[in-house]
Order: structure tokens, then C-alpha cells, then sequence
């Protein structure tokens, strides 16, 4: 098992990094967090890595911080999120958000991430929202989600139910928001329905 990967960096492009420790090249997959850290070709970097095994294949998957990576080791222990996915996912959300998400049942903030349904975003949520909170605290990480946040994704959950669209879910909601200034999901929500019904 390979924990760690320190070397200069050969090649960097979008989600993979070539590095060469002594003379091996390492092909390691990374999220877009740990790709904005890095520095260009032939600068030293030391990342953590996880290293996938399969019948078929092996891959490693880097991360610049050890929060990252414990992050993304409890997200592929959901059934239906891979290594590929679990990059995806922390490349579609920063880390405080996602913990954020999680925590507060915000299904609707992790499948805007790409590649991730409401089935699976509720899933996560189900399997990882406890672990999570713990981690978030020992961490020192506090999930940024205001009660507006929350506030929001429960009024577009509201409206998809009531048959509306996500984006005009969204939009409706936004707007209702603004003209409101509430944190009150039901008087956002009424709000909402009224311009969506006109």
C-alpha cells in the first residue's frame, strides 16, 4: 500500500499529475483542490495518496492535505460512490461545503455536483451525515451552511416534489429570497409558488 508519493512534478493537467520519485513516473489521479495547491512542472511535492486495487486495475489517487483525504476515504465508503466519483466530488464542492451539505441534509447542494442523482446524494447523507459531524469537529472544520442555505435547499426540495423543474425551482426560489429577505422556508416557498403560478 503506497501512503505517500514525494517527488518532483513531470507533467500537470486537468485531474492527473505524472510525478517522478527517483525515477519512476507515478500517473496519480487528483481532485481540483489539490491541483490548484500544486506548483508547475519540475517543483518538489509530497502527496498522500490511496492507493485503488481491483482485479483488473490499479490506480493512486493524490491529495495535498490529509483532511482531503480522510474526506474522500469516508465518501467511497458509500455503496455506489467509487474512487472516480469521490474525486468528482470533492472537485465539485469545497471541503466545508460538502461537510456542510452532508451534515444538514442538503441533497439538493451534492447532486449539483456532476455525475451524483438524488438517490445517491441521499444516500450519502443517510451514510455519512453522523460520521461526518464527528469528523467536522474533530477536524476544526465548520461546515458553511448558513440557516439561509438550508433554508433554500428546503424550499426547492418543496417545489420539485410539487412537479417543478430543478432550474425553475431554483430561480423561483432565489428570487423569492431576495424579495422576502425571510428565513422562513414557508413564507420563501408561498413566495416562490406565487410567481411560478403566474
Amino acid at each position: 500500500m503506497i501512503a505517500f508519493l514525494k517527488g518532483y512534478i513531470e507533467e500537470k493537467k486537468e485531474g492527473v499529475v505524472i510525478l517522478d520519485v527517483s525515477g519512476v513516473g507515478y500517473r496519480v489521479e487528483i481532485s481540483s483542490i489539490t491541483q490548484e495547491q500544486l506548483e508547475s512542472a519540475g517543483s518538489e511535492v509530497k502527496l498522500l495518496t490511496y492507493h485503488h486495487i481491483t482485479d483488473s486495475d490499479q490506480r493512486l489517487f493524490g491529495f495535498f492535505s490529509s483532511d482531503e483525504k480522510a474526506l474522500f476515504e469516508k465518501l467511497i465508503t458509500v455503496k455506489g460512490v467509487g474512487p472516480k466519483l469521490g474525486l468528482t466530488i470533492l472537485s465539485g464542492l469545497p471541503a466545508d461545503q460538502l461537510i456542510g451539505a452532508i451534515t444538514n441534509s442538503e441533497a439538493g447542494t451534492l447532486s449539483k455536483v456532476p455525475g451524483i442523482g438524488k438517490k445517491t446524494a441521499e444516500r450519502i447523507i443517510v451514510e455519512l451525515k453522523d460520521k461526518l459531524a464527528e469528523y467536522a469537529a474533530s477536524a476544526g472544520v465548520t461546515p458553511t451552511s448558513s440557516s439561509e442555505s438550508s433554508v433554500t435547499g428546503e424550499a426547492i426540495s418543496a417545489l420539485e416534489s410539487l412537479g417543478f423543474k430543478k432550474k425553475e425551482s431554483e430561480q423561483a426560489v432565489m428570487k423569492a429570497l431576495k424579495e422576502t429577505g425571510s428565513e422562513d422556508a414557508s413564507i420563501v416557498i408561498k413566495k416562490a409558488l406565487a410567481s411560478l403560478n403566474k
